[in-house]
């Protein structure tokens, strides 16, 4: 009896000392997000000549890290279905063009800012939230990615940025416009938002 309870205390104590490492969702989210510092923090690209050049690079990463079309998708919701294959193509893009022109700013405006993953839950199979948090000098943001698992590889469909989620959010403004407006509508309505921005 001791001995079985002596392996037993060996095996707990081997299983404590195990470090938790975070699962592929919160790895793939953290390698996304130090791959947009490392472009905003990189100082050849500091000067304002640069900025083209790191918003290109930043437009890579954001392939990379969202699933474009998941994203879309959840954004029109049961409207996704009225929208003809060109029709969706052109959305999508046109979506990506809004983003980054209402939230590329934002991002440019960045300080060196401490960013803290700090949890990922499995919302299901294929489904996770990774929260983190933006440490500046007077107060914490909270920025939680939402993420989905395609063909082997885990990527963001939506963020929440202090309690607001970007698809509830466009989703909403999408739903209002498709109510009393055809895709087509809907689309030439982005376009002119695109051009004047």
């Amino acid at each position: 009896m001791k001995k079985q309870f002596a392996v037993l205390s060996v095996l707990i104590i081997f299983v404590l000392s195990i470090p938790v490492y975070a699962g592929v969702p919160m790895t793939t989210a953290e390698a996304s997000v130090n791959r947009v510092l490392d472009v905003l923090r990189d100082a050849k690209l500091k000067s304002p000549a640069a900025k083209e050049i790191k918003k290109e690079k930043l437009r890579i990463i954001y392939k990379d890290m969202f699933d474009e079309i998941e994203f879309s998708k959840r954004t029109l919701t049961r409207n996704w279905n009225k929208f003809s294959p060109a029709e969706r193509v052109e959305f999508v893009k046109l979506f990506e063009q809004i983003l980054e022109k209402s939230y590329i700013d934002k991002i440019l405006d960045y300080s060196n800012e401490k960013v803290d993953f700090y949890k990922e839950s499995m919302l299901s199979d294929n489904q996770a939230e990774i929260q983190t948090k933006i440490i500046t000098s007077s107060k914490e943001i909270p920025i939680f990615y939402r993420m989905i698992l395609k063909d082997s590889k885990w990527k963001v469909y939506d963020v929440v940025v202090e309690n607001v989620s970007l698809v509830q959010n466009y989703r909403t403004q999408f739903n209002d416009i498709l109510g009393k407006n055809t895709p087509e509508q809907l689309l030439e309505i982005l376009r002119k938002k695109v051009k004047a921005q």
